[in-house]
């Protein structure tokens, strides 16, 4: 028993900063999506201003508030459908 759990402490112990250092490049690539969906879609003023969609607008403040999952797929699929490469992501 005593070995189990001190496997489990040492396996969980390696696994912490790989998943810190995935939630980090999520939050990372959110906000270059952001950057390249602001950039080029968004106009807030001339003649034909584009403030942007509603689903757009959760999806960057999904993305603001840590819950990557659910902004990536929308800011992404905003970007492909105008024909903007999408930023790299690490």
């Amino acid at each position: 028993m005593r070995l189990t759990i001190t496997a489990l402490i040492t396996a969980s112990a390696f696994a912490l900063p790989f998943g810190a250092s995935g939630q980090s490049s999520d939050a990372a690539y959110c906000a270059a999506l952001i950057q390249q969906y602001q950039k080029f879609l968004i106009r807030t003023s001339g003649h034909s201003p584009n403030p942007g969609t509603v689903d757009s607008s959760v999806a960057v403040d999904q993305c603001k508030s840590g819950n990557t999952a659910a902004g990536i797929p929308v800011l992404e699929r905003k970007l492909r459908d105008a024909r903007i490469d999408l930023p790299k992501r690490d």
